[in-house]
């Protein structure tokens, strides 16, 4: 059943069970997912493009896999790390993790850099040519 917090009618949306369900699914979530490790930045670039920014300080880039599928965008990392040391003070995680991301049924990866360990995965929406919007002329029946 999905949450009362909703202010639009549901019944005005058929065919939209399985997204009620992703969302509600999301909801229940939502306060775990905002102490998960790595922290991260979702960059709106234009209406098609955007981009992930997760933090991995420390991270080596061959520590880190980026993939996808059948929608959901999954980063891991293992931190392989310096040898093992004393520390004062530890600040900076190293722990392993996998984050995912839940993708648009257009949304596509575009690539991803890992630079100052600031990993960047761009993302890009990309309608098919039957979705995309087309100018209809009037007077002119499209009928055979």
């Amino acid at each position: 059943m999905v949450s009362k917090a909703f202010s639009f009618p549901q019944s005005h949306f058929i065919g939209f069970d399985h997204i009620w369900r992703e969302i509600e699914r999301l909801s229940a979530v939502s306060s775990e997912n905002t102490k998960l490790y790595p922290p991260h930045n979702v960059v709106k670039h234009d209406d098609s493009t955007y981009s992930i920014e997760l933090a991995l300080a420390g991270y080596d880039k061959d520590e880190i896999d980026v993939e996808v599928q059948e929608g959901i965008l999954v980063v891991k990392g293992s931190f392989g790390g310096t040898p093992e040391r004393e520390y004062i003070h530890k600040g900076i995680s190293s722990k392993k993790f996998t984050r995912t991301f839940r993708l648009s049924e257009h949304v596509v990866v575009d690539g991803a850099d890992f630079e100052n360990g600031l990993l960047v995965i761009d993302l890009k929406v990309v309608l098919p040519e039957e979705k995309r919007p087309r100018k209809i002329s009037i007077g002119k029946s499209e009928k055979t």
